[in-house]
């Protein structure tokens, strides 16, 4: 059960990871209204492109888990 959890949670963050920095709800961030610099930088195709990479490694681990391999094994 513990390792259904962990699986599902890492595809689950990995997938609003992958789809969030591309959204409305991204652009509209009000929190970074008084920063506009901030906002630049995270509103930059590079920032929003990393972001989705760190979804894509959160699915990959997903996967691994699935699998089902021991913790060392290559």
């Amino acid at each position: 059960m513990t390792t259904f959890l962990s699986v599902l949670s890492s595809l689950l963050v990995g997938l609003v990871l992958i789809v969030a920095p591309w959204t409305v709800f991204w652009d509209g961030n009000y929190l970074l209204q008084p920063v506009p610099l901030l906002r630049a930088l995270l509103l930059s195709p590079l920032v929003r492109g990393a972001v989705s990479g760190l979804g894509v490694v959160n699915i990959l681990i997903a996967i691994d888990e699935a699998r089902g391999r021991p913790d060392g094994e290559a």
